[in-house]
């Protein structure tokens, strides 16, 4: 059973908080948008949950969706609320997205390339009608229409990338590999969670072939020097408002390591984890990317890191609050939920003059 800290428990002016997902029925009880979504009721905030199929646009023009809304005030654990959300009997409401304060951008859009391509951007343009009617949307979906692939990475300072070439023919990859020693890592353009990622040795001989094979066959693929740190596994650094997210120094930051043979450290690739305090190379790469983040709108993000490098940039769906929560006793999610209220207090201060842009790093 999944527990936040009580002191999440805040309660403030109730704000209305949407969160866009894949499909309530592929969430998961161990997802951060559940435990954010538990933390905002808890501290009394409407909270609705909607899927990438489910926005309306309506004959008077207005933005509506068929959203899955909690029945309870208050729950205990991630597993209370997500049976009642995907109960047979579950509430949902035909709601006006306009109303909502806030629109949380939760989905992730590789899970939508084989049987559902049309999802994640159809979901951004809406995202981008909400904006428009000063609903605080965040990630800002305009920049996140930019980041819908891994391309967008290769938009951060050089410093802080290993050596990419991103490419679909066999060659040009064999060429990379042979180039550092017979060493590398082939992943897909667009992917999540270490799915078809491979990394190369001078020992993979003929399967070489089969591992281009994998990842092309969708698709361009990313070809990436290998870093001899990744086998001690990486940080997942959450950044808010553009820097790293911490609270009496405590930083919300994860160790994944392997100890299985797989290179992969994903939690989701079978990877473990532990609470880890950010090295100075870790926080210095968190500095040379802030620029780039708020300019963009990336309210909440999570850094990869890997030594002085970042391996990789998630800004759809960033997770490990969930796991943070639970292994420190922090409430991580608390805060993110009160930043929240934060912005919409400012949003009225200044009478919903401020962009879209502005208020997802204010």
């Amino acid at each position: 059973m999944n527990a936040a800290p009580a002191k999440s428990d805040v309660r403030s002016t109730p704000i209305r908080i949407g969160f866009v997902i894949n499909d309530m029925a592929t969430e998961k009880n161990n997802y951060t948008t559940i435990r954010l979504a538990r933390t905002a009721v808890n501290r009394g905030h409407g909270v609705a949950l909607i899927g990438l199929g489910d926005f309306i646009y309506d004959a008077n023009g207005t933005i509506r969706a068929k959203a899955h809304v909690p029945r309870r005030e208050r729950y205990e654990t991630d597993d209370e609320l997500l049976a009642d959300l995907q109960a047979e009997d579950g509430e949902t409401q035909r709601i006006s997205v306009e109303e909502l304060d806030v629109l949380l951008l939760r989905s992730d859009p590789a899970d939508e390339v084989v049987d559902r391509p049309w999802a994640p951007n159809s979901g951004l343009l809406f995202a981008q009608l909400a904006a428009l009617r000063h609903v605080i949307v965040l990630n800002d979906p305009t920049h996140l229409t930019d980041a819908s692939n891994k391309t967008y990475f290769q938009h951060f300072p050089e410093e802080v990338r290993p050596i990419t070439c991103i490419t679909r023919d066999a060659e040009e990859i064999k060429s990379f590999i042979a180039a550092h020693d017979g060493c590398g890592v082939i992943k897909p353009l667009q992917g999540s969670g270490g799915q078809s990622v491979f990394v190369v040795t001078p020992d993979s001989g003929g399967n070489l072939n089969q591992m281009i094979d994998a990842v092309t066959r969708d698709g361009y693929a990313i070809v990436q020097e290998y870093l001899p740190k990744a086998a001690e596994g990486d940080l997942r650094l959450i950044t808010l408002n553009g820097r790293p997210l911490q609270i009496d120094g405590r930083y919300c930051c994860i160790r994944r390591y392997n100890e299985s043979g797989d290179a992969r450290s994903n939690i989701s690739a079978g990877g473990k984890y532990e609470m880890a305090q950010p090295s100075e190379e870790a926080l210095r790469v968190a500095e040379i990317v802030a620029p780039k983040l708020m300019r963009d709108g990336m309210y909440l993000a999570g850094l990869d890191i890997v030594g002085d490098k970042m391996m990789e940039i998630n800004v759809d769906t960033p997770g490990g609050i969930t796991m943070a929560d639970d292994l420190t006793d922090i409430d991580f999610s608390g805060c993110i939920i009160g930043d929240l209220e934060r912005k919409v207090r400012l949003r009225e201060l200044y009478n919903r003059t401020l962009s879209n842009a502005e208020l997802a790093m204010m």
